[in-house]
Protein backbone atom coordinates (compact mmCIF):
# COMPACT_ATOMS: atom_id res chain seq x y z
CA UNK A 1 0.00 0.00 0.00
CA UNK A 2 1.39 3.63 -1.25
CA UNK A 3 0.10 6.84 0.52
CA UNK A 4 0.32 9.92 -1.65
CA UNK A 5 -0.16 12.80 -0.63
CA UNK A 6 -0.80 16.20 -3.41
CA UNK A 7 0.60 19.03 -0.85
CA UNK A 8 0.38 22.11 -3.39
CA UNK A 9 -1.50 21.78 -7.09
CA UNK A 10 -0.42 25.79 -8.06
CA UNK A 11 1.58 26.70 -10.37
CA UNK A 12 2.96 30.25 -10.73
CA UNK A 13 2.67 31.83 -7.20
CA UNK A 14 0.52 30.69 -4.64
CA UNK A 15 -3.03 32.03 -4.03
CA UNK A 16 -5.44 31.51 -1.55
CA UNK A 17 -7.00 27.77 -0.64
CA UNK A 18 -3.99 26.94 -3.32
CA UNK A 19 -0.50 26.11 -2.30
CA UNK A 20 2.43 25.71 -4.64
CA UNK A 21 3.67 22.32 -6.33
CA UNK A 22 4.48 19.33 -4.52
CA UNK A 23 3.87 15.36 -3.94
CA UNK A 24 4.24 13.43 -1.03
CA UNK A 25 5.09 9.71 -1.35
CA UNK A 26 4.90 7.54 1.92
CA UNK A 27 5.85 3.70 1.55
CA UNK A 28 7.00 1.72 4.70
CA UNK A 29 7.54 4.33 6.75
CA UNK A 30 9.88 5.85 3.93
CA UNK A 31 8.36 9.71 2.51
CA UNK A 32 10.00 10.35 -1.52
CA UNK A 33 8.91 14.05 -1.81
CA UNK A 34 8.69 15.47 -5.48
CA UNK A 35 8.80 19.76 -5.64
CA UNK A 36 9.17 22.24 -2.56
CA UNK A 37 6.93 25.25 -3.31
CA UNK A 38 5.54 27.75 -1.30
CA UNK A 39 3.12 26.55 1.25
CA UNK A 40 4.76 22.54 1.17
CA UNK A 41 5.22 22.94 4.82
CA UNK A 42 1.90 24.17 5.77
CA UNK A 43 0.27 21.28 4.02
CA UNK A 44 2.86 18.62 5.61
CA UNK A 45 1.99 19.72 9.15
CA UNK A 46 -1.95 20.31 8.56
CA UNK A 47 -1.62 16.56 7.39
CA UNK A 48 0.24 15.73 10.69
CA UNK A 49 3.18 13.15 8.04
CA UNK A 50 6.28 14.35 9.65
CA UNK A 51 9.75 15.96 8.41
CA UNK A 52 11.69 13.56 9.75
CA UNK A 53 11.80 10.50 7.45
CA UNK A 54 12.24 12.33 4.56
CA UNK A 55 14.87 10.56 2.94
CA UNK A 56 14.69 11.88 -0.75
CA UNK A 57 13.78 14.84 -2.60
CA UNK A 58 13.08 14.97 -6.33
CA UNK A 59 13.42 18.21 -7.94
CA UNK A 60 11.93 18.71 -11.68
CA UNK A 61 13.49 22.24 -12.15
CA UNK A 62 14.43 25.05 -10.57
CA UNK A 63 11.97 27.36 -11.44
CA UNK A 64 10.99 29.15 -7.93
CA UNK A 65 7.48 27.82 -7.82
CA UNK A 66 8.71 24.21 -6.86
CA UNK A 67 11.79 25.41 -4.95
CA UNK A 68 11.38 28.29 -3.29
CA UNK A 69 9.78 26.17 0.03
CA UNK A 70 12.76 23.77 0.21
CA UNK A 71 15.42 26.21 2.87
CA UNK A 72 12.58 26.25 4.91
CA UNK A 73 11.87 22.29 4.53
CA UNK A 74 15.50 21.38 4.91
CA UNK A 75 15.83 23.37 8.48
CA UNK A 76 13.01 22.15 9.61
CA UNK A 77 14.44 18.06 8.98
CA UNK A 78 17.09 19.38 11.07
CA UNK A 79 14.86 21.03 13.81
CA UNK A 80 13.30 17.41 13.78
CA UNK A 81 16.44 15.76 15.07
CA UNK A 82 17.66 14.71 11.99
CA UNK A 83 20.97 13.36 11.02
CA UNK A 84 20.84 10.24 8.78
CA UNK A 85 21.70 11.83 5.17
CA UNK A 86 19.26 13.28 2.46
CA UNK A 87 19.20 13.23 -1.12
CA UNK A 88 18.21 15.82 -3.48
CA UNK A 89 18.08 14.44 -6.71
CA UNK A 90 17.11 17.03 -9.94
CA UNK A 91 17.98 18.15 -13.24
CA UNK A 92 21.17 19.64 -14.79
CA UNK A 93 22.11 22.62 -12.49
CA UNK A 94 20.55 21.50 -9.26
CA UNK A 95 23.82 21.79 -7.44
CA UNK A 96 24.38 25.67 -8.11
CA UNK A 97 20.98 25.54 -7.43
CA UNK A 98 20.89 23.96 -3.97
CA UNK A 99 24.79 25.67 -3.11
CA UNK A 100 22.89 29.26 -3.43
CA UNK A 101 20.06 28.70 -1.59
CA UNK A 102 22.86 27.45 1.83
CA UNK A 103 23.17 31.07 2.52
CA UNK A 104 20.03 31.12 3.98
CA UNK A 105 20.87 27.80 6.12
CA UNK A 106 24.54 27.45 6.45
CA UNK A 107 24.47 24.88 8.78
CA UNK A 108 22.07 21.31 8.75
CA UNK A 109 23.03 18.38 11.47
CA UNK A 110 22.98 15.93 8.37
CA UNK A 111 24.62 15.83 5.27
CA UNK A 112 22.87 16.17 1.85
CA UNK A 113 23.64 14.19 -0.85
CA UNK A 114 23.29 15.66 -4.38
CA UNK A 115 22.48 13.81 -7.57
CA UNK A 116 22.65 15.88 -10.46
CA UNK A 117 20.44 14.40 -13.32
CA UNK A 118 21.16 11.00 -13.14
CA UNK A 119 21.37 9.01 -16.52
CA UNK A 120 20.19 5.55 -15.24
CA UNK A 121 17.43 4.84 -12.60
CA UNK A 122 18.39 4.61 -8.83
CA UNK A 123 16.82 1.77 -6.44
CA UNK A 124 15.70 3.01 -3.46
CA UNK A 125 15.19 0.83 -0.45
CA UNK A 126 16.00 -3.06 -0.64
CA UNK A 127 14.53 -6.37 -1.12
CA UNK A 128 13.41 -7.09 2.31
CA UNK A 129 11.64 -3.68 3.17
CA UNK A 130 10.82 -2.72 -0.02
CA UNK A 131 12.44 -1.12 -3.68
CA UNK A 132 11.78 2.02 -5.60
CA UNK A 133 12.66 2.50 -8.99
CA UNK A 134 12.96 6.00 -9.28
CA UNK A 135 13.42 6.63 -13.08
CA UNK A 136 13.81 9.97 -14.59
CA UNK A 137 12.84 11.38 -18.14
CA UNK A 138 14.48 15.30 -19.75
CA UNK A 139 11.25 17.33 -20.56
CA UNK A 140 10.72 19.99 -22.82
CA UNK A 141 10.63 23.60 -20.71
CA UNK A 142 12.18 26.50 -20.57
CA UNK A 143 14.81 25.52 -17.96
CA UNK A 144 16.58 22.08 -17.64
CA UNK A 145 13.68 19.76 -16.30
CA UNK A 146 12.77 16.48 -14.82
CA UNK A 147 9.52 14.51 -15.16
CA UNK A 148 9.81 11.26 -12.46
CA UNK A 149 8.74 7.55 -12.17
CA UNK A 150 8.32 5.17 -9.45
CA UNK A 151 7.95 1.35 -9.93
CA UNK A 152 6.96 0.26 -6.17
CA UNK A 153 8.28 -3.78 -6.65
CA UNK A 154 6.35 -6.39 -4.89
CA UNK A 155 7.65 -9.34 -3.35
CA UNK A 156 6.56 -12.56 -4.56
CA UNK A 157 4.56 -15.04 -2.87
CA UNK A 158 5.81 -17.87 -1.20
CA UNK A 159 5.62 -21.00 -2.84
CA UNK A 160 5.18 -24.00 -0.15
CA UNK A 161 5.37 -26.40 -2.98
CA UNK A 162 8.91 -24.99 -4.17
CA UNK A 163 10.47 -24.55 -1.27
CA UNK A 164 9.35 -28.51 0.05
CA UNK A 165 10.39 -29.69 -3.72
CA UNK A 166 13.98 -27.83 -3.30
CA UNK A 167 14.15 -29.36 0.21
CA UNK A 168 14.71 -26.60 2.23
CA UNK A 169 14.64 -26.95 5.82
CA UNK A 170 11.03 -25.47 7.22
CA UNK A 171 13.21 -23.04 9.99
CA UNK A 172 14.57 -21.62 7.23
CA UNK A 173 11.45 -20.31 5.82
CA UNK A 174 11.27 -17.31 7.01
CA UNK A 175 14.32 -16.20 6.49
CA UNK A 176 14.62 -16.78 2.93
CA UNK A 177 11.09 -15.06 2.45
CA UNK A 178 12.81 -12.02 3.88
CA UNK A 179 15.36 -12.39 1.29
CA UNK A 180 17.81 -14.20 2.80
CA UNK A 181 20.93 -16.36 1.85
CA UNK A 182 21.64 -18.37 4.43
CA UNK A 183 24.61 -21.46 4.15
CA UNK A 184 23.47 -24.16 6.58
CA UNK A 185 25.62 -27.14 6.68
CA UNK A 186 28.09 -26.86 3.35
CA UNK A 187 24.53 -26.07 1.73
CA UNK A 188 23.51 -22.21 0.33
CA UNK A 189 20.07 -21.63 0.38
CA UNK A 190 18.44 -18.87 -1.84
CA UNK A 191 15.42 -17.28 -2.16
CA UNK A 192 14.19 -17.98 -5.38
CA UNK A 193 13.99 -21.56 -3.67
CA UNK A 194 11.15 -20.87 -2.04
CA UNK A 195 9.63 -17.77 -3.73
CA UNK A 196 6.87 -18.04 -6.80
CA UNK A 197 7.11 -15.59 -9.54
CA UNK A 198 7.43 -11.51 -9.45
CA UNK A 199 4.31 -10.10 -9.07
CA UNK A 200 2.95 -6.71 -10.47
CA UNK A 201 3.86 -3.57 -8.50
CA UNK A 202 3.17 -0.16 -8.74
CA UNK A 203 3.58 2.47 -10.65
CA UNK A 204 3.80 6.45 -10.28
CA UNK A 205 4.40 9.35 -12.35
CA UNK A 206 4.68 12.90 -12.05
CA UNK A 207 5.11 15.08 -15.12
CA UNK A 208 4.98 19.08 -14.63
CA UNK A 209 6.39 22.27 -16.42
CA UNK A 210 6.30 20.64 -19.95
CA UNK A 211 5.16 20.80 -23.74
CA UNK A 212 4.02 17.24 -24.58
CA UNK A 213 7.06 15.20 -26.30
CA UNK A 214 6.92 11.44 -27.52
CA UNK A 215 9.21 10.48 -24.69
CA UNK A 216 6.54 10.83 -22.04
CA UNK A 217 4.02 8.51 -23.54
CA UNK A 218 6.67 5.64 -23.24
CA UNK A 219 7.81 6.50 -19.55
CA UNK A 220 4.45 6.64 -18.00
CA UNK A 221 3.11 3.45 -19.41
CA UNK A 222 0.68 1.60 -17.42
CA UNK A 223 1.07 3.87 -14.44
CA UNK A 224 -1.27 3.48 -11.80
CA UNK A 225 -1.46 6.77 -11.32
CA UNK A 226 -0.49 10.39 -13.36
CA UNK A 227 0.37 13.60 -11.69
CA UNK A 228 0.71 15.63 -14.41
CA UNK A 229 0.57 19.34 -15.23
CA UNK A 230 -2.78 21.36 -16.76
CA UNK A 231 -1.47 24.81 -16.25
CA UNK A 232 -3.87 26.03 -18.65
CA UNK A 233 -7.78 24.62 -18.64
CA UNK A 234 -9.00 26.15 -21.65
CA UNK A 235 -8.10 24.98 -25.17
CA UNK A 236 -8.00 28.75 -26.20
CA UNK A 237 -4.90 29.08 -23.76
CA UNK A 238 -2.83 27.09 -26.66
CA UNK A 239 -1.03 29.85 -27.77
CA UNK A 240 0.32 31.11 -23.97
CA UNK A 241 0.80 27.20 -23.44
CA UNK A 242 2.84 26.59 -26.47
CA UNK A 243 5.01 29.88 -25.75
CA UNK A 244 5.67 28.87 -21.98
CA UNK A 245 6.25 25.76 -22.37
CA UNK A 246 3.31 24.34 -20.45
CA UNK A 247 -0.22 22.29 -21.05
CA UNK A 248 -3.34 22.07 -21.15
CA UNK A 249 -5.95 20.07 -20.11
CA UNK A 250 -6.87 18.27 -23.08
CA UNK A 251 -2.67 17.29 -23.80
CA UNK A 252 -2.25 16.11 -20.29
CA UNK A 253 -5.83 14.01 -21.17
CA UNK A 254 -3.91 12.73 -24.49
CA UNK A 255 -0.77 12.15 -22.41
CA UNK A 256 -2.41 9.94 -20.05
CA UNK A 257 -4.37 8.03 -22.67
CA UNK A 258 -1.48 7.21 -24.84
CA UNK A 259 0.40 5.78 -21.85
CA UNK A 260 -2.46 3.91 -20.49
CA UNK A 261 -2.19 4.82 -17.31
CA UNK A 262 -5.30 3.85 -14.71
CA UNK A 263 -5.60 7.27 -13.57
CA UNK A 264 -4.99 10.96 -14.14
CA UNK A 265 -4.57 13.66 -11.51
CA UNK A 266 -4.00 17.34 -13.11
CA UNK A 267 -2.28 19.74 -11.18
CA UNK A 268 0.00 23.04 -11.48
CA UNK A 269 -2.80 25.47 -12.36
CA UNK A 270 -2.40 28.95 -13.29
CA UNK A 271 -2.99 31.57 -10.70
CA UNK A 272 -5.65 33.17 -13.26
CA UNK A 273 -7.49 29.66 -13.07
CA UNK A 274 -9.39 30.01 -10.32
CA UNK A 275 -12.45 27.47 -10.81
CA UNK A 276 -10.21 24.99 -12.90
CA UNK A 277 -13.71 22.92 -12.52
CA UNK A 278 -15.06 24.85 -14.88
CA UNK A 279 -12.90 23.06 -17.94
CA UNK A 280 -12.35 19.59 -16.43
CA UNK A 281 -14.41 17.95 -19.80
CA UNK A 282 -11.67 19.61 -21.40
CA UNK A 283 -9.93 16.62 -20.17
CA UNK A 284 -12.36 14.16 -19.47
CA UNK A 285 -13.75 13.99 -22.71
CA UNK A 286 -10.28 12.14 -23.81
CA UNK A 287 -9.31 10.34 -20.93
CA UNK A 288 -12.81 9.77 -18.58
CA UNK A 289 -10.46 8.64 -14.94
CA UNK A 290 -9.38 11.96 -14.63
CA UNK A 291 -9.91 14.63 -11.40
CA UNK A 292 -8.51 18.02 -10.42
CA UNK A 293 -5.50 18.06 -7.91
CA UNK A 294 -6.09 20.41 -4.63
CA UNK A 295 -4.29 20.63 -1.70
CA UNK A 296 -4.09 18.24 0.38
CA UNK A 297 -5.50 15.54 -1.51
CA UNK A 298 -4.98 11.68 -0.50
CA UNK A 299 -4.66 8.74 -2.64
CA UNK A 300 -3.94 5.18 -1.59
CA UNK A 301 -2.88 2.75 -4.15
CA UNK A 302 -3.02 -1.03 -3.32
CA UNK A 303 -1.18 -4.15 -4.74
CA UNK A 304 -3.83 -5.66 -6.88
CA UNK A 305 -2.76 -9.19 -5.86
Amino acid sequence: MIDLALLGCGGGMPIPERYLSSLLINYVGKKILIDCGEGTQVSMKLLGWGFKTIDIICITHGHGDHIVGLPGLLSTIGNSGRTDPLTIIGPEGIDNIINGLRVIFPYLPYELNIIENPKTSITIGNAREGEIILSTLNLDHSSPCLGYSFYIKRKPKFDVEKATSNNVPRHLWNRLQKNEVILQDNITYYPSMVLGNDRKGIKISYITDTRPVKDINFFIKDSDILFCEGTYGNEEDIEKAIKNKHMTFREAAEIADNGEVNELVLTHFSPAMLNPSIYLENATNIFSNTILGEDRLIKTINFKD
